[in-house]
């Protein structure tokens, strides 16, 4: 008997040793910023003026990351990216708004690139700010003047700064709704809600943003389901539109180059409008 009680123990053990590790270190199946951590180009590759920008943050972490400059700008974007890589895996988005007309302030996440410090919830959030205060403070630009982007990962972030600073719109790329909603979806075998640390609820952010938002999902996704992107624009408030991309998480806005350029310039062109 006791030889069976023992063996119907085991299972029950690890399954709680795995819940225990998941609460321990679940940060680090959330972020991955050692994945090409060296910067592999600058904006200057792509035939663009930029400066190094040096920010740091409330709890003193040096953030890098760059400012692009735009001839006349339209505006400004504010640009969080995804998991892995860095600023320097994102210089088609750099490019993308200097065609547009607009001026870009993209910066490294704590621990990410030549940023200094370890990613936390809490930690990439006092990294927004202190890149909003830098438009704000340095750059002398005024919320209206900013479009706030969050691309996977960065949704999270970007959705956190949308409801504390309304900008003039917000855009979000491959985002997806909670973690523990993804978190739920790859450990289906474990109450990951009941374990989760990390959250960056952008469902729940949507209902208090008043900027106009546009939303982009590719349905062949492999990272981030689709329907998390149907999610946040249900969620979202009017003015509201979404765009349906074609491809994989990481090279749908690669295979939709020209469709996604033209939807983002003519949402910018109808925000820049109610701005005014």
């Amino acid at each position: 008997m006791r030889v069976i009680t023992n063996i119907l123990l085991l299972p029950a053990i690890a399954y709680a040793v795995v819940m225990l590790l998941v609460f321990l270190f679940q940060s680090r199946l959330v972020y991955f910023p050692a994945v090409e951590r060296e910067l592999t180009a600058t904006p200057r590759a792509a035939g663009l003026d930029y400066e190094d920008v040096t920010l740091h943050a409330a709890d003193g972490v040096a953030l890098h990351g760059w400012w692009v400059s735009a001839r006349d700008a339209r505006g400004t974007v504010l640009m969080f990216h995804g998991n892995a890589g860095n600023i320097s895996h994102r210089i088609d988005y750099l490019k993308m708004f200097n065609r547009l007309g607009y001026a870009v302030l993209i910066i490294d996440y704590r621990g990410y690139g030549k940023s200094s410090g370890t990613p936390s919830e809490e930690g990439t959030y006092r990294d927004a700010e202190a890149a909003w205060q830098h438009l704000m403070n340095t750059r002398k630009l005024k919320p209206q003047d900013v479009v706030i982007l969050g691309e996977s990962l960065g949704g999270g972030v970007a959705t956190w700064l949308a409801v504390k600073h309304p900008s003039r719109a917000l855009i979000l790329a491959s985002v997806f709704t909670s973690v523990p909603d993804m978190g739920a979806r790859v450990y289906w075998w474990l109450p990951v809600r009941l374990l989760a640390r990390i959250e960056y609820n952008s469902r729940e952010r949507m209902q208090q943003i008043t900027s106009p938002v546009m939303i982009a999902h590719s349905r062949d996704d492999d990272i981030m389901p689709f329907a998390h992107g149907e999610a946040l624009f249900a969620a979202a408030r009017e003015p509201k539109q979404f765009l349906v991309m074609s491809g994989g998480h990481n090279d749908g806005f690669l295979f939709m180059r020209g469709e996604w350029v033209a939807a983002v310039g003519a949402f910018l062109e109808r925000a820049a409008l109610n701005r005014n």
